[in-house]
């Protein structure tokens, strides 16, 4: 139902003030064009897997066709239906709530980037591209295919939608680019799917609409703040505000509206769009929906008295300090007064209009029961989960979404990973309390570093660092660990903490350098014990002068044992020294040793038959056979193997030691938890954890899992039929499985099993019957485990190919479990395969105790239907060709396996361990409370176990109970027999989470099935206002459309009712990856102030980026590389932006936008020195030297660099162009340590630094070069191009007036060139727009430069307080390298000198100069803060420094790490909210012990509030600062104090006029000068 809200805008006369509705409007639309709704769905829909998008896409394949004869809303309602074949009610009610929020659209538009990387050819509105070469016809397909195969494979994305034909790799790729739904999509997607399946080529589809809608897409899911500024200094415009002629577009702001003549417009406004449009709230006592339901013959009436009320309550006078005290439990309590489903709306409408609603709620009164509940439920909250009153937190079926980090977007994936869950469990018939402990269950993540246990005997430790006497001096204490010590340094701690073992084949020729790197280990006291397996000969009958791997195996025994194991070490490194070049150990280079080194030895009784040194040779071999590792040689660290990349002698020093450095930082976080005690056996801790098996298998082990989907509830389930078979889905099919599926079990005593193993294979075949034979020796030996077999056979079932699986079905179908297991192990084995194909009889098979005449009649007249269907099962669902073999786990699916490939007995006991461990364990242990048989409930244990190590592995999820809820807790049940969220929100319904998560339960509770409790978190005794902003959260729950049934131009922020006294300031509040900037508004968002505004202020924004962010490590060291720079770009436009790597966390940020990007070190010296070894995070493999990501969701796109230095560029520094030393490590580091031997002795040295050293004298040692002090300028500096860099900021019209004129005034006194630098974060539009033109007229060169503030670094809420962040927490990042020293320049700022004189000023090394307070205007005396208290004492003897001027030496900056110290501070003194209240000069004086400050002189910076008026005269800059005493108005103090202020603000004003003028053509909008002229106010 619609509203239809008539204004009449009455002119009564010239006198008369229009009286009107005022408010503010704000729109977010995206870069790009509108995506199409189908495509957008088709994404949603491919989200469940490629077989589901491909079902749509053969749906909807020529869907566009209805568009030209329905009305978008019919279209749009079609769509949801189509999809609705694949989706539940659920899902289709999840889709709506994605196409409301457009959140597949940035998947389209990747896929369009990529399109148009291509590029397409003209005129095409659907094109492939094979190999590189282009089409728009079907008709070249078959030619382009010929000459596909000498040209290179186009490389394939992540998220690309690959038809699931045959797809050999040898296949050519073809990709479609093309709409889904236009006819020309349909030809192409015929003739590519049929020869798909054939075959021939692999055919893959992206995105591409030819000619995109040219409207910009409306977003939604961000916040936008209104808050209200301080107007303590009055900043006021001298010019008057111009009169606004009303039209749609400034009034309606984005709904939809008829004007009817210049005094009559119409809106149309969703009646429930918006709190502020929701008539039932009350006003001044008034409840006026219950008076509306009364008297619905008076409704204009009432609209008019609620207006009138509004309106009078709008003074927003200040309230008393008694009367605040209450607010926050007074608000509680006037939400759970109303009946529940309207309190979250008035939650919503109190939170987000607190300022104008304050007053209302201090009458309000309290009940005492209420105020109890509230302590006792808040105190339990505190104890069980760590709660305090005020925080607000939600959690969705347990899990914690941090609304910090969450937005609806990721939200919207949270609640699509639980539908799969849920309605998995409803569709098990698993409900109520049930599903709560199921969802809880802490189900093990996945370890992608399993560990083998190496407690073993067969491994020969060459040292004991507990116990060995070389290490006695090493500190014992395990607390050791958590001392403090420098970077990179080894502990050297006599615990065994790291081992690495080396499985070894001693002739080898890689085992030789091996052996010597473990000698260096060794040898320079690397805290690492060492242990070898020596895999050789295990024949009786071969000795040591037969085979050399025997002799030396026999060797090294007769050393150990007349000497000790390190001798042997030594002993056999010097026996591979023996050997020359390529030549390989021999049993006479062994003999020729033994007789040089022990001549009184006897080589017959060491090396001859009759050995007495021949002791455990077979060890070794099974060991290593037993662990399932790969080919040799092998290296476990602490049991993990390395792979055999990692098993370079050259780099797997490096990663030894890096590994050791990383381990630390596990067993510091054990030592700090209390998990590893002074009495722990840490060999022992670390062979417990979960992560160690006792053998390895790489498919069992993997990371990579695919899972059965059990949930579904087919409507029959007859396998008996292979037509109807064939028609299930993936789903269905596998249903039907697993209801007709038999067992081997071997029962637990409670008669369950919790693990289900299928074996699918060929059982006529050897391989078929081994795999099956050991799948029921491990039923046999382990109770608990069931074993069901489903035929594979190799060609078309038959009588012929199935004889033994039917064999094997009808023992099943008619023996006891023991005595068809029996029966079918003997039938596995090999005589009796060949019995039965020399033509004996099945029934001479059988064996006693079997019920032979069921079998025969049972196995006589199976049919082989059921084989098919089995077979079909194979292929559709298992992915295996026929005859391929798979195990599945409980559901879990392994497979297919390579021709020769084993799985053991041992396997098996490992699958059935890492199955256990995962959830069965303790699913069963639920299962077996729901008081099930055993054959149901061991399905079920099946089943739900699939369901839920299938799931994504989050966060532990929390039980959040309330002791009581009567006064407290608002709480909406769900609807029966439904799914259902479990929503809990704890939350103060007066802070800033209030204000987003009350829009948010509202959209939940309307997609989704919910039940909600909400708890009045309420602080007690508030001393301040709680809230100081009007705030929207622009979220919707479908896609809305109008009376017309078009689609409405999307969501829109809007307040609507505001008190027209206040200053506010808009702030845009987004998504963490998100870079929005204002892009069209008359206003001065920074100001707003409606009592001055006709109508309504609109501001429109645009999603201008989205972010890439990265962390960067450099793999040698483990430290980041400073000074870094890569670029991003696309294929045909490589470097589009760059950025540079900070040294906090290696982060750095990226500009992008929807689609493919390449990530490159950028050419200069980064590529010089650096190359990039490995990522993680992207969209190419982990080791390919190209780095793309893809970007492709509104999400946040994080991704991990390692970088290393090339081998000759070792000695190089980024940041220095000479080779200065740095600093002691530096100094240490400079030598060469290319060779594990020197790099070894470099850590060594390290170490005993570290240990002899305190960290006092180190830092007073180098306080100098650390802070910045002491030395002069580096002479070899080379003179670059002499430009004047100026860097400043400004936000709101007033202050970029004050910007353009502190530009003419820097430009009026220098004859240098000068480059303006802004931070873009802020500006206005029509400053973007004139800068330009300024910047021709006068010459100088502009560059707008962004950052957005990194999500790790602490967070302002305050606009201004951002500003001043941005000014001092990112000068290192901000601009590129090539620039030396910048000069920030306050825009409130004149210039009277040249800037050159400052940017040539010598700093004598300090990395920055500012200019220090005045001190001679003496009544200012009692102003002076910095002159007692805490900066007094701080400072010393320093002065406190001003930072409205300052220069920066960028070089000395970055070299000296000044911007990470400064981030390091910030992040320290921030989280108290009391600290740096002038944050962009209180950090640097805060740290001017650390990065040290070259006090500028006095003349640098002259203020008529600090400063004299004689030192006036000598003034090179004059800033308008603020005066406390006074408060003069800063435009008032402007045209006072500087006279030549009034003729450049002439001269600027002049300029626009001409520029509005020029452009008055072609632009209808409001003219920019009038913007300028806007009222100002700030209150710097």
């Amino acid at each position: 139902m619609r509203n239809v809200i008539v204004l009449s805008l009455l002119l009564l006369n010239i006198h008369q003030v229009i009286s009107a509705p005022k408010g503010v409007t704000a729109s977010l639309s995206a870069k790009w064009s509108m995506t199409p709704f189908l495509l957008e769905t088709s994404e949603f829909i491919g989200e469940d897997g490629n077989e589901k998008f491909w079902q749509f896409v053969d749906t909807v394949k020529e869907l566009t066709v209805y568009k030209q004869g329905e009305s978008v809303r019919s279209y749009y309602n079609l769509i949801v239906k189509k999809a609705g074949q694949f989706l539940t009610d659920l899902q289709v009610n999840l889709l709506k709530f994605a196409l409301a929020l457009r959140s597949y659209s940035p998947a389209v538009q990747a896929s369009q980037q990529i399109a148009s990387d291509e590029p397409p050819p003209e005129a095409c509105p659907a094109f492939v591209s094979i190999h590189g070469q282009h089409s728009c016809s079907t008709k070249d397909i078959k030619k382009l295919l010929k000459v596909a195969a000498g040209r290179p494979k186009p490389y394939l994305y992540k998220k690309d939608h690959t038809y699931p034909g045959v797809n050999k790799t040898d296949a050519p790729i073809v990709i479609l680019y093309a709409e889904i739904g236009t006819k020309k999509f349909t030809s192409f997607h015929k003739v590519l799917s049929e020869r798909a399946v054939e075959g021939t080529l692999i055919y893959v589809l992206r995105h591409f609409v030819a000619n995109p809608k040219p409207q910009k897409m409306l977003l939604s899911g961000y916040g936008v703040e209104l808050a209200i500024k301080s107007t303590e200094y009055k900043a006021v415009d001298d010019t008057k505000v111009k009169g606004q002629f009303w039209t749609c577009q400034t009034f309606c702001a984005g709904v939809r509206c008829v004007q009817g003549n210049e005094t009559q417009i119409l809106c149309f406004v969703d009646s429930g769009a918006n709190a502020e449009e929701d008539n039932s709230d009350e006003v001044q006592g008034f409840v006026f929906g219950t008076l509306k339901k009364s008297h619905p013959e008076l409704e204009e009436q009432l609209v008019e008295l609620r207006r009138h009320l509004l309106e009078s309550t709008n003074d927003m006078l200040p309230l008393k300090v008694w009367e605040m005290q209450d607010l926050s439990v007074q608000a509680a309590a006037r939400i759970m007064s109303v009946p529940k489903f309207d309190a979250l709306k008035l939650m919503r409408d109190l939170s987000q209009n607190f300022p104008s609603k304050a007053r209302s709620l201090t009458r309000v009164a309290v009940k005492q029961e209420m105020r109890k509940e509230i302590e006792e439920n808040q105190k339990r909250l505190s104890e069980s989960i760590g709660v305090h009153p005020g925080d607000g937190e939600l959690f969705i079926n347990g899990l914690h979404i941090d609304l910090d980090i969450h937005n609806p977007f990721s939200i919207l994936d949270i609640l699509r990973g639980e539908a799969r869950v849920l309605e998995g469990l409803h569709n098990l018939g698993i409900q109520g309390e049930h599903q709560g402990k199921l969802l809880r269950l802490p189900v093990n993540a996945v370890d992608d570093k399993y560990a083998l246990d190496i407690r073993h005997p067969a491994i020969m430790w060459i040292n004991d660092i507990e116990n060995d006497p070389v290490y006695r001096s090493w500190p014992t204490g395990v607390q050791e660990l958590l001392r403090a010590t420098f970077p990179g340094v080894i502990r050297q701690i006599r615990h065994n903490l790291f081992n690495l073992v080396l499985f070894l084949d001693p002739v080898r020729e890689e085992s030789v350098e091996l052996v010597k790197l473990a000698e260096l280990f060794y040898k320079h006291k690397i805290p690492l014990r060492i242990g070898f397996v020596f895999v050789v000969n295990t024949k009786e009958e071969i000795d040591g002068f037969s085979d050399a791997g025997v002799g030396f195996f026999r060797l090294l025994n007769y050393i150990a044992d007349e000497y000790d194991l390190s001798q042997a070490l030594m002993s056999t490194v010097s026996l591979y020294n023996t050997v020359e070049g390529a030549e390989t150990l021999s049993v006479d280079t062994i003999s020729a040793y033994l007789k040089r080194k022990f001549p009184k030895a006897s080589a017959e009784r060491i090396l001859g038959v009759e050995s007495e040194y021949d002791d455990k040779r077979k060890d070794g071999a099974l060991f290593y056979k037993k662990s399932g590792l790969g080919s040799l040689p092998l290296a476990l660290f602490n049991g993990v193997p390395l792979s055999p990349d990692e098993m370079d002698p050259e780099e797997l020093e490096t990663l030894i030691l890096q590994r050791i450095m990383d381990t630390t930082t596990t067993f510091q976080r054990a030592v700090f938890m209390g998990q590893l005690t002074e009495d722990s056996n840490v060999v022992d801790y670390l062979m417990e954890q979960a992560n160690v098996v006792p053998r390895m298998n790489p498919l069992i082990l993997s990371t990579d899992r695919k899972y059965l989907d059990f949930t579904s509830k087919p409507v029959v389930d007859d396998w008996d039929d292979t037509t109807m078979f064939s028609y299930y889905d993936s789903r269905d099919k596998t249903a039907v499985m697993a209801k007709r599926m038999k067992y081997f079990t071997n029962a637990d005593e409670d008669g369950m099993s919790a693990v289900t193993m299928w074996i699918a294979g060929d059982f006529e075949k050897v391989s078929g019957r081994k795999l099956l034979l050991s799948a029921l020796k491990c039923v046999k030996a382990s109770p608990g485990v069931r074993v069901g077999v489903i035929d594979n056979p190799s060609g078309k079932p038959s009588e012929d190919n199935t004889v033994l699986y039917r064999a094997i079905w009808a023992s099943l179908l008619t023996q006891k479990n023991k005595a068809a297991a029996e029966f079918v192990q003997k039938l596995l084995r090999e005589e009796s395969s060949q019995l039965l194909q020399k033509g004996t009889k099945m029934k001479d098979l059988l064996m006693q105790g079997m019920d032979r005449d069921a079998f025969e009649k049972k196995f006589n007249t199976l049919e082989v239907d059921f084989i098919r269907s089995q077979q079909l099962f194979c292929g559709d669902v298992l992915k295996l060709s026929p005859g391929q073999q798979a195990v599945i786990s409980n559901g879990r699916i392994l497979g297919p396996f390579e021709e020769q490939e084993e799985f053991t007995v041992e396997d098996f006991q490992l699958l059935e361990k890492i199955t256990l461990s995962g959830s069965a364990e303790k699913v069963k242990a639920n299962v077996k409370l729901m008081g099930m048989k055993a054959k149901q409930a061991s399905d079920l244990v099946m089943k739900v176990d699939a369901l839920l190590t299938a799931a994504p592995k989050g966060e532990v999820r929390r039980d959040v109970h309330f002791i009581k809820d009567s006064h407290s807790v608002l709480r909406l049940s769900p609807r029966e027999n439904e799914v259902f969220y479990d929503v809990v929100a704890i939350v103060d319904p007066l802070t800033r989470e209030a204000q987003k998560m009350s829009p948010l339960l509202i959209v939940l509770s309307q997609v989704v099935n919910v039940r909600l409790q909400v708890f009045m978190n309420c602080r007690a005794k508030l001393s301040e206002m709680p809230l100081k902003s009007f705030y929207r959260f622009v979220l919707e729950s479908d896609v809305n459309f109008l009376a017309n049934n078009t689609v409405s131009a999307g969501p829109v922020a809007r307040f609507m009712e505001l008190p027209e006294s206040p200053l506010l300031t808009l702030i845009m509040i987004t998504p963490e990856s998100w870079m929005v900037q204002a892009v069209r508004s008359p206003h001065d968002l920074d100001n707003i102030h409606l009592q001055e505004v006709n109508g309504v202020v609109t501001a429109e924004y645009e999603l201008e980026h989205l972010l890439l962010e990265g962390h960067c490590f450099d793999l040698s060291t483990g430290q980041p590389p400073r000074g870094l720079q890569f670029t991003l770009g696309m294929s045909r436009d490589p470097l589009m932006y760059d950025t540079i790597v900070m040294a906090n966390l290696g982060y750095f940020q990226l500009k992008a936008n929807p689609g493919a990007w390449n990530l490159k070190l950028r050419k200069g010296r980064s590529e010089d020195i650096y190359q990039i070894l490995t990522h993680d995070g992207t969209d190419s493999p982990a080791s390919a030297g190209d780095v793309i990501a893809v970007l492709n969701s509104f999400h946040s796109k994080i991704i991990k660099v390692r970088v290393q230095k090339k081998a000759e560029k070792m000695n190089e520094d980024l940041l220095s162009e000479n080779s200065e030393s740095k600093g002691i490590w530096d100094s240490i580091a400079r030598r060469s340590y290319s060779t594990p031997r020197s790099r070894l002795h470099y850590y060594a040295v390290r170490a005993r630094l570290a240990k002899n050293m305190c960290f006092c004298s180190v830092w007073s040692t180098f306080e100098k070069s650390i802070t910045g002090g002491g030395s002069k300028k580096d002479d070899g500096e080379k003179k670059k191009e002499d430009v004047l860099n100026i860097f400043s900021v400004a936000s709101g019209h007033l202050y970029e007036r004050f910007l353009r004129i502190m530009m003419l005034s820097v430009l009026r006194h220098t004859k240098t060139p000068v480059k303006f630098w802004f931070l873009k974060n802020y500006l206005s539009p029509s400053f973007k727009e004139t800068i330009a033109h300024m910047a021709e007229k006068y010459g100088f060169e502009f560059e707008l430069v962004q950052y957005k503030w990194p999500r790790w670094l602490h967070q302002q809420t305050e606009k201004q307080r951002v500003i001043w962040g941005y000014k001092i927490l990112f000068l290192d990042v901000l601009f590129p390298l090539a620039v030396d020293k910048i000069i920030f320049v306050d825009a409130d700022q004149i210039v009277r000198a040249d800037l050159k004189d400052l940017r040539d000023f010598d700093l004598e090394g300090a990395p920055y100069g500012y200019t220090p307070f005045c001190e001679s205007r003496r009544e200012m005396e009692g102003y002076r803060f910095w002159k007692s208290g805490y900066w007094a004492s701080h400072l010393g003897h320093r002065k406190y420094h001003i930072s409205a001027l300052y220069v920066v030496d960028l070089k000395k900056f970055r070299k000296i790490a000044a911007g990470d110290r400064l981030r390091g501070q910030y992040q320290a003194l921030s989280q108290d909210p009391n600290s740096l209240s002038n944050l962009d000069q209180d950090l640097p004086n805060n740290m001017i012990h650390q990065v040290a400050i070259k006090s500028l002189p006095q003349e640098w910076l002259w203020c008529e509030t600090w400063c004299d008026d004689t030192s006036k005269v000598s003034a090179k800059t004059i800033d308008l600062c603020n005066n406390p005493k006074t408060k003069e108005p800063k435009l008032t103090a402007a045209a006072r104090i500087v006279p030549e202020w009034v003729e450049y603000d002439n001269e600027i004003k002049q300029l626009l006029r001409h520029v509005q003028e020029d452009s008055a053509t072609e632009k209808q909008t409001p003219s920019l000068l009038q913007h300028e002229q806007d009222t100002r106010r700030d209150e710097l």
